[in-house]
């Protein structure tokens, strides 16, 4: 008689699959609602709910958020819980006053690096695609560009876990090339969904390369290689002191911080928490 054996998988680890899948759902939902943006244009974003599109572009990326918070939630010590709404507060609010100014920065992702850098990538992703959903509910223009703040903070937290932040002269590194990736990814949503307009500050670099013969597109590419980089640097600089001005007690609580030894100095004291 043949004798067969069953090997179950560990409910620790069944739990990490069904975690990943969330993020990987999560994911899909922010990045699928940002093609559907880029591809139908949608010219009536800024009505508020009475658009559709505004209705799809709010369902698709508050879905998607939901899902990473979810699937990353089990990890997530209650300081982080806490954490999140402040550190959407901090963007909106650094976002409004910055938008106010003139200047070609934005300083909107303090917030979502933070986030990032102590409790990983999904919750950088998530914090990021919530403070457009939240901001648009006050700034409806914000709302289109909830997939550029994922991708934010993802490469934020894919950067602390690769100890870009163990270095403090790595930090605006990461930043800026952050800020590369980020300006690519946002300027399709500023050229075929708002038609270029934007702060005084991007808008004047904008207009400055459209009368040098750019198309828009083009014109507004260039403007996000020069002010995403340069603000994304400033913002990971920040966030870098911020982090290592918390108390190693109070650095020590995120799993995250633990597992991939994020910062010098905070080593890790157990690899499997």
């Amino acid at each position: 008689m043949s004798q067969y054996s069953l090997t179950l998988p560990a409910p620790g680890q069944a739990a990490g699959r069904s975690r990943r899948l969330l993020e990987v759902l999560g994911a899909v939902s922010i990045a699928a609602t940002f093609v559907f943006l880029v591809l139908t244009q949608p010219t009536d974003i800024t009505n508020g709910l009475a658009s559709v599109s505004t209705l799809v572009a709010l369902g698709g990326f508050l879905l998607g958020a939901i899902l990473l918070i979810i699937g990353v939630l089990p990890t997530l010590p209650t300081s982080t819980l806490v954490l999140i709404p402040v550190a959407l507060v901090l963007n909106i609010a650094l976002g409004q006053i910055m938008g106010s100014t003139g200047l070609p920065f934005y300083f909107d992702a303090i917030g979502t690096v933070l986030i990032a850098v102590l409790a990983g990538p999904a919750a950088g992703a998530a914090t990021g695609a919530l403070s457009s959903v939240v901001w648009s509910f006050i700034n409806p223009t914000v709302l289109p560009f909830a997939a550029g703040a994922a991708l934010i903070g993802f490469l934020a937290g894919l950067a602390a876990r690769t100890g870009l932040f163990r270095r403090f002269y790595l930090a605006p590194v990461a930043g800026f090339v952050t800020g590369i990736l980020a300006g690519v990814v946002s300027a399709p949503i500023a050229a075929f969904v708002f038609g270029g307009t934007s702060g005084a500050g991007t808008g004047a670099i904008v207009s400055a390369f459209r009368a040098m013969g750019d198309t828009l597109l083009a014109a507004i590419t260039k403007q996000a290689l020069i002010s995403d980089p340069m603000d994304k640097a400033i913002v990971f600089t920040i966030v870098a002191l911020l982090v290592y001005a918390l108390p190693r007690r109070t650095a020590l609580q995120f799993a995250f911080v633990r597992r991939f030894n994020v910062l010098a100095g905070k080593k890790r004291s157990n690899p499997d928490t």
